[in-house]
């Protein structure tokens, strides 16, 4: 695309924005949270964006509930003064415009560019935020074998193009970590990284840290703590419109979201805000609506397209793995990988728990000799770690149980294999390294 052709492009996009007529209202109920429209009911649905003068500039919000005296109003940036009065007007739906020259780019939820870089070109398609997952019939199928270069994974979890992942963790045990590992995977044309409710120091650190080398075919959206719940609701949902014009592109893309359960806590406060019954620790129905139609939005693309492999992070509150979010996530995606603590206090990371984590397409990578060897290797760690008690109380005497006499000789050496470090090298033949660690 030449130059003019651009600038035809921006103007009749331009154009396209202009509004003929501007239907108003007004404010006339304001809380911390939402504020409330009169006027503007008829010509409203949920999820119509509104804007409304307030302290100099237009404040952008969303609607979030609709009754006939008038419209519960969820703003995106809620730092804004709004008084009661203050003129409000039907406003564009939110939509992207990616481009093939937002990679190595650094955007906000709302699409604007973070990183100083100027201006972000816009595409010629805009994609809505709320877009629908590919139909069920049309999705091509899973078949090819994804190497992460993390060990543990490669071996007891692997992975395939097109799959759909979780890491679930409580807090400090290192899933940003295994995060950064994982986005040095090589195979993949476009990297796009949803970064939600993500602490505002970490993100310049991530970016110019493990990111580094591959920050020339990324895209990260940020959305950091400090902002409003509908901006930390609005990022994943961004991210996924930019790996889908990727995918449609032909391209093999991998998602990354840390994490899903700050998106389930922005969907939260902002169903309260709409009114909804807290009926699950505080969640509301609608939450556990919206992560399978978000969750389900990634996988393998039609025939001929792309596909995007997707990882979710998902903390669990209090180390409790049966948290509501937790369960919903699990429940929809191919898999799990399970980060527990007492194995990051006994200092082994990445702290993953091979005896909980589950691959649902391991089948698909493994050759029978290696699924076989796998089996064996879960029963051994297993038999072990049933024993540590006994061992502990010098219950256990060398020749009693062949099988408890080879655990415990070959267990550790196992242990010390999966370990790996965040600047270590990538592991290339995972099964390689893992025999020449049990000869030991």
């Amino acid at each position: 695309m030449n130059a003019l052709t651009r600038l035809e492009s921006a103007v009749q996009s331009g154009l396209d924005d202009l509004p003929f007529v501007r239907v108003s209202g007004v404010v006339r109920e304001v809380t911390p949270t939402h504020f409330r429209v009169a006027g503007l009911s008829s010509h409203l649905t949920l999820g119509a964006c509104v804007g409304v003068e307030a302290g100099g500039r237009q404040l952008i919000g969303e609607v979030v509930r609709l009754d006939e005296g008038g419209a519960t109003v969820k703003p995106f940036d809620e730092r804004v003064p709004i008084g009661l009065g203050a003129p409000a007007h039907l406003a564009r739906t939110l939509a992207f415009r990616p481009h093939a020259d937002w990679k190595g780019r650094v955007i906000g939820a709302l699409g604007q560019p973070l990183d100083g870089l100027g201006p972000l070109t816009l595409g010629d398609e805009a994609r809505a935020l709320e877009a629908d997952p590919p139909e069920a019939m049309t999705r091509a199928r899973i078949h090819k074998p994804l190497r992460t270069g993390v060990r543990v994974i490669d071996l007891f979890t692997p992975l395939c193009e097109g799959q759909r992942i979780g890491i679930f963790a409580g807090s400090g045990v290192g899933k940003s970590t295994l995060l950064a590992m994982l986005a040095r995977c090589e195979g993949f044309d476009t990297i796009v990284i949803a970064l939600v409710g993500e602490r505002g120091r970490e993100v310049r650190e991530f970016l110019e840290g493990p990111l580094a080398p591959n920050r020339h075919r990324s895209v990260v959206v940020v959305a950091t703590s400090d902002e409003s719940a509908m901006m930390r609701r609005l990022a994943p949902r961004a991210g996924f419109a930019v790996a889908e014009y990727f995918r449609d592109r032909g391209e093999q893309v991998l998602l990354i979201v840390d994490s899903v359960t700050r998106y389930a806590h922005a969907a939260r406060d902002v169903a309260l805000a709409a009114g909804e019954p807290a009926v699950a620790r505080g969640y509301a129905p609608s939450v556990f609506s919206t992560l399978p139609r978000l969750l389900e939005r990634a996988g393998p693309g039609p025939d001929g397209a792309g596909a995007i492999s997707a990882i979710f992070s998902v903390l669990v509150d209090g180390d409790d793995h049966n948290d509501p979010v937790a369960d919903a996530v699990r429940g929809t995606l191919d898999g799990h990988i399970v980060l527990d603590r007492a194995i990051g206090d006994q200092g082994r990371f990445p702290a993953v728990n091979v005896l909980r984590s589950v691959s649902r397409l391991a089948d698909l990578v493994w050759s029978p000799e290696e699924r076989d060897l796998i089996r064996r290797l879960r029963s051994l760690i297993a038999r072990f770690e049933d024993t540590r008690d006994l061992r502990l109380m010098g219950g256990y005497h060398p020749g009693a149980d062949p099988e408890l006499d080879q655990a415990v000789k070959v267990v550790p050496r196992i242990y010390e294999a999966l370990s790996q470090y965040a600047d270590a090298p990538p592991s290339r033949e995972p099964f390689a390294e893992l025999a020449q660690a049990i000869r030991g």
